[in-house]
């Protein structure tokens, strides 16, 4: 007649091995789903649990070796005390049953609610498990043998399967993982941080063409004009850099730079000759030009403007170091008077806004939080021209994007001025005309 073991001692163990289950089945969910760039900046500032388990994601399939090994282990002898404990209360019957409720238990205890908490709480079960395998596979030869073995044979498979296992420690963010990543930690961001970093990543979507100065707007002097021309665009202009042509900016001599200008020995001997002297080298940039590589280049070039050219050569316009921040972080004008005529006005009667049709799409949206199209025209006045197909008449009437738009001002070709209202202000009698 066998030994009996004492039920009291069974059913300590049984639980002990249920616990056991639990930790290895929930730190093998934790350390699969924790954030591995959290982790990575944890074991930057010298967490210890993050700097193991770092490590140990390093050779995931070392660490799913050990915990699979030692998951089986302990569900293996789980099942076989509680056949033991069942023959011992009522036979061959009773361990059949008990191998149904084993099989529950593990389910319940073992498997499903630890890998609930875990995949909720990964970091606070992930960094205690780091520390146990840590300690595991450092110092416990045998089990660390053991799981090598298991882990030649397997790496031996997936190799034969077209698969390198050692590849799968890199973890790299693409643009659109991570604009998501930002999207969802919005609350977590102050607002204008969450922008400016939302900015950034789209600056690769963006082209010089988008931010330019069109070629009609930019401010310049003529060599050909008199000199008391010349000096009074210098002066009334505001800018510190001014483009210098003859006749038409297409015939661009170079760059201005006041601040040279007003330093020069002899300034009151200045003319066309002398000023000639002081440019600055043209810096042109094609049209299709990202942002983010713009930005790169006027850095490399320690250059602040550029002209903007064509694919024929031709000068479309200008752009600045400052305009290519501003979509970044965004205006820096304080005063909107500054800005220019493509300020809107408001209209406190009506509660639309007077707008001058020459403005930039962008920096409307920019600068009113406005959502009107960008994927087309660069001006409101390109994107009604386009939207109707046809010059309008004053008083017509359209909708872009969910704002009515009412053609207050045109000029020949041109549409001058017109009236916005925001879509939740946009009462029924604003629709647009048939």
């Amino acid at each position: 007649m066998g030994i009996e073991i004492p039920l009291g001692m069974l059913f300590g163990s049984m639980l002990f091995l249920l616990l056991c289950s639990a930790f290895f089945s929930g730190t093998e969910t934790a350390l699969m789903s924790v954030n591995r760039y959290r982790l990575r900046h944890l074991a930057s500032t010298g967490h210890r649990g993050a700097r193991f388990a770092e490590n140990l994601l390093k050779r995931p399939d070392r660490l799913i070796g050990v915990i699979l090994f030692c998951n089986n282990l302990v569900n293996n002898a789980l099942a076989g005390i509680v056949t033991v404990a069942t023959l011992q209360l009522g036979g061959p019957a009773a361990a059949a049953i008990g191998t149904v409720v084993v099989t529950v238990l593990i389910l319940i205890f073992g498997e499903v609610t630890p890998k609930t908490y875990a995949a909720v709480r990964p970091e606070r079960v992930a960094f205690t498990g780091a520390y146990f395998y840590h300690f595991l596979l450092r110092f416990l030869l045998p089990i660390s043998w053991s799981v090598a073995l298991i882990t030649f044979f397997s790496n031996g498979m997936l190799r034969l399967l077209g698969m390198r296992p050692e590849d799968s420690a890199g973890h790299n963010l693409t643009i659109e993982e991570l604009r998501t990543m930002l999207a969802e930690s919005g609350a977590l961001l102050p607002r204008k941080r969450h922008e400016i970093m939302m900015r950034v990543l789209e600056l690769g979507e963006i082209t010089v063409e988008d931010i330019m100065i069109p070629q009609n707007e930019v401010v310049g002097i003529d060599l050909t004009d008199d000199w008391d021309r010349i000096i009074t665009t210098i002066r009334s202009s505001g800018y510190t850099r001014l483009p210098v042509y003859r006749e038409a900016i297409d015939n661009v001599v170079g760059l201005l730079h006041v601040k040279r200008l007003i330093a020069h020995p002899y300034s009151e001997k200045l003319s066309p000759a002398v000023l000639e002297t002081l440019l600055d080298e043209p810096y042109f940039v094609p049209e299709a030009t990202p942002l983010n590589k713009q930005l790169v280049q006027f850095q490399r070039s320690r250059q602040r403007t550029a002209f903007v050219v064509d694919e024929y050569g031709d000068i479309q316009g200008i752009v600045t170091l400052e305009d290519l921040l501003e979509e970044i972080v965004g205006d820096f004008t304080s005063e909107p008077a500054e800005a220019g005529p493509s300020v809107p006005r408001h209209d406190a009667a009506s509660g639309s806004y007077i707008v001058d049709a020459s403005a930039n799409v962008r920096v409307l949206n920019r600068m009113m939080n406005w959502s009107l199209p960008t994927d087309g025209p660069k001006t409101l006045n390109g994107l009604i021209l386009e939207k109707l197909g046809s010059i309008p008449r004053k008083d017509t009437r359209l909708m872009l994007n969910g704002y009515a738009i009412e053609i207050l001002q045109i000029s020949g070709n041109v549409v001058d001025s017109v009236r916005i209202r925001q879509p939740a202000e946009t009462p029924a009698d604003l629709a647009p005309e048939s």
